[in-house]
């Protein structure tokens, strides 16, 4: 009889600790991601200079602009999306060509790895939106939450702006083949 009350004691406590994880799990889980990730549209200006459009709609950060006069790249003329988390985006760009590329950067990737215009060189999304770091055109752009970084200076996300970067010292102009 004793035998029985003590596997009945240790079941329900075996219930009890998986009732909370799968609680605790989820609640962790949503937090993680409830944000959304950041989308980064790159993209090429009807006078053939490099862009990219970054968004993420949680925090409403829309079409920021990021061009690179002077500079001249094949890789936006390349066909296709391509995202991270193999999710399409649709980019509403007015004076920009298509096709365009697009990512979302929802899951992790080992970097450093490969976009058009240059690499991606940081890129934690523990927790979305996550840090994401580029080096673009020998320009460092940073993608935080709270702030837009650009070659180590901050500036505040302000919507629908569009930030012009001049060729970066040392660097020579990308020609297209």
């Amino acid at each position: 009889m004793k035998r029985e009350g003590q596997a009945k004691h240790f079941i329900l406590a075996i219930l009890f600790a998986l009732v909370g994880y799968i609680v605790l799990y989820q609640t962790i889980e949503y937090q993680r991601i409830r944000k959304g990730p950041w989308q980064v549209t790159f993209n090429q200006s009807t006078a053939g200079a490099p862009a990219i459009i970054i968004a993420q709609p949680w925090l409403a950060i829309t079409n920021v602009r990021i061009s690179f006069p002077g500079e001249l790249s094949s890789a936006a003329s390349a066909a296709g999306t391509v995202a991270v988390d193999h999710t399409a985006l649709k980019s509403p760009a007015s004076n920009y060509q298509s096709p365009v590329t697009a990512f979302v950067f929802a899951e992790p990737r080992p970097v450093p790895y490969e976009v058009p215009f240059g690499k991606c060189i940081f890129m934690d999304t523990t927790f979305l939106p996550g840090t994401i770091t580029f080096e673009l055109f020998g320009h460092e752009i940073e993608l935080l939450p709270r702030a837009l970084i650009i070659d180590r200076a901050e500036h505040r996300w302000q919507a629908n702006t569009t930030i012009t970067l001049p060729r970066a010292a040392g660097t020579l102009p990308q020609t297209k083949p």
